[in-house]
């Protein structure tokens, strides 16, 4: 991806996890002169990938240098051998491989959903390594709904003979979670939870057995997330929330917010689960977060 200047945004770049697979993440450079800066760790959900971070990072790269990351089996990350390693303790553990590998002593965590718990398991056992996270419409408490919604569709494959196919596809199943979007978002959508296969086919971007451990009750989360969410009560901290979301309940928020002194919450109106991070009330809330971290 290139800037209107062409020149490279990022570049991808990939690492080795300890079992052996060769995982991806889209690096994004700063500029000259903002070395002093933590990178800011953009982390997806369940089903999504680094390209669910361009709008966000293609606005803050050159200020800071952005580390989007493919967790195994998403985007061009490799497919795990053994499906029930698609559990967050591993994912932390991959992280922790790419920060060691890097030498990057801290980060901001941009955790969205599943991405969200891994920021928060990634502060409970390494608080030094994270100097301030947003948490995107995610917390220690899932709602039982959504999780439901979310099993119903995760690992259950489709195909299509063009984009505008896939996108409505998308389109019809994130109607309630989106309900201002056009066509055209629609297709940005598609885009970014599609590829092309090798038969010409659109298909969706993840490995289907990412469900295998995630259909099992207690995988979707570690124990004790409010443990977890603990560790970050000493950094500076954004929750971000869609105002319609069945995975984050709004009484959800308010008790993350009283439990983290440093914590300030952002509501997304007319938005479920979960926002993209470029909304409009949501974008100074991100450079609020950064103004106190920089």
């Amino acid at each position: 991806m290139s800037d209107p200047r062409n020149r490279p945004l990022y570049e991808d770049r990939y690492w080795m996890s300890a079992d052996g697979l060769k995982l991806h993440y889209r690096d994004y450079a700063q500029a000259a002169g903002s070395a002093d800066k933590p990178p800011i760790l953009c982390l997806a959900g369940l089903t999504r990938n680094a390209r669910d971070f361009e709008p966000v990072a293609a606005r803050l790269a050159g200020h800071w240098r952005v580390i989007a990351v493919d967790l195994r089996g998403r985007g061009k990350s490799e497919y795990a051998k053994d499906p029930m390693t698609y559990v967050p303790p591993v994912y932390l553990a991959d992280i922790l491989t790419l920060l060691d590998e890097l030498a990057i002593p801290k980060v901001v965590a941009f955790g969205t959903s599943l991405g969200g718990i891994v920021t928060m398991l990634l502060a409970a056992f390494a608080p030094d390594r994270v100097a301030g996270a947003l948490l995107n419409d995610i917390g220690p408490e899932i709602s039982t709904a959504g999780l439901a919604r979310i099993r119903s569709y995760v690992g259950k494959g489709n195909a299509w003979p063009t984009w505008m196919h896939a996108a409505r596809t998308v389109a019809e199943g994130n109607a309630e979670v989106y309900p201002d979007y056009d066509i055209e978002d629609w297709l940005a959508m598609a885009k970014r939870l599609y590829r092309l296969n090798s038969s010409g086919r659109i298909v969706l971007d993840y490995d289907m057995k990412i469900a295998e451990p995630f259909r099992t009750p207690g995988n979707e989360a570690a124990p004790d997330m409010w443990g977890a969410l603990d560790a970050l009560s000493s950094k500076p901290v954004l929750v971000v929330h869609g105002s319609r979301s069945d995975i984050l309940a709004a009484e959800v928020v308010a008790k993350m917010v009283a439990r983290l002194p440093g914590a300030e919450q952002v509501t997304v109106p007319e938005v479920g689960h979960t926002p993209m991070l470029d909304e409009i009330v949501v974008v100074p809330a991100v450079d609020r977060l950064l103004a106190r971290i920089g």
